[in-house]
């Protein structure tokens, strides 16, 4: 059911009576929240007010939320951890942001506790090639790269090189989904077995420019990369990159696939296995 439902959102809560809920309806385009706000607060907002409230009022009172590195803002290309300075720069991360404090104030007026995950650029696919990335309209740049490459005459656009970055474009921190997968059940575990809730950033702990990318791509799968630069788009930082050590340390988290490299070729092996076709 749409979360926009609250009738519906209600009803599977009572009839399922959930011992937690893993959260991840939103929409989650920058340029689109900056052209379109409003979209996006009645969405991920109001989306998640009904949630929370059809949680409560069932006793179901844990949750694992998928939030966004997006909420720090511009950086300064410095690592940030949980207690960086908070400055949604577009109305996405600061829909992320508004749950964020709706869940602390249900945890402080009816014990909700919560698990929340500021993810940074999760890519790659499941290594055996059943699950990928495939999102319409697709926005994230590893699939992009290939659906590139493997589609004759495309292109790939880059949205600025004029970043104060050392080749110009943005810088982004990428994590495997396998690990942000592992993450998650870890997330649920603390919830299910202390009943104590925190925020995690979940990240690889080191940033890749646009341009590098690509070249890395180039370099997996031995092919060329058609690029076309245009102008940067609204609500883009130049550098985002994680500090993940409490995850590492109070959940016992490890990134075991975060590496450049494997995130492109598990991504590149499931699209030779004609993922991107399904």
């Amino acid at each position: 059911g749409d979360l926009l439902d609250r009738e519906c959102i209600e009803h599977a809560i009572r009839t399922w009576s959930p011992v937690a809920v893993l959260h991840f309806a939103a929409l989650s385009l920058v340029s689109e929240s900056v052209r379109n706000p409003g979209l996006y607060w009645r969405n991920n907002v109001t989306g998640t007010l009904n949630l929370i409230q059809a949680m409560v009022g069932a006793g179901c009172l844990r949750m694992v939320f998928s939030s966004t590195c997006s909420i720090y803002g511009e950086t300064d290309g410095l690592p940030v951890t949980e207690n960086s300075p908070e400055l949604p720069g577009n109305p996405y991360a600061a829909t992320k942001r508004a749950s964020e404090d709706m869940l602390l104030a249900f945890r402080d007026s009816h014990g909700l506790e919560s698990v929340r995950f500021r993810y940074f650029n999760v890519a790659g696919a499941d290594p055996d090639c059943e699950i990928g990335e495939h999102h319409r309209p697709e926005t994230h740049l590893v699939p992009l790269v290939l659906n590139a490459i493997m589609d004759e005459g495309g292109q790939l656009e880059v949205f600025g090189t004029d970043y104060p970055t050392p080749d110009g474009t943005c810088i982004r921190d990428y994590i495997h989904v396998s690990d942000l997968v592992d993450a998650h059940i870890l997330g649920l575990k603390r919830l299910l077995h202390t009943n104590n809730g925190q925020l995690y950033n979940l990240g690889a702990g080191r940033g890749h420019s646009v341009r590098e990318v690509i070249r890395e791509c180039r370099e997996v799968t031995q092919r060329n990369v058609p690029v076309k630069v245009s102008a940067r788009r609204p609500g883009d930082v130049s550098c985002l990159v994680s500090g993940s050590d409490r995850a590492e340390d109070e959940l016992g988290w490890r990134r075991r696939r975060s590496d450049l490299r494997t995130i492109i070729k598990d991504a590149w092996n499931w699209h030779l296995n004609g993922g991107f076709s399904g």
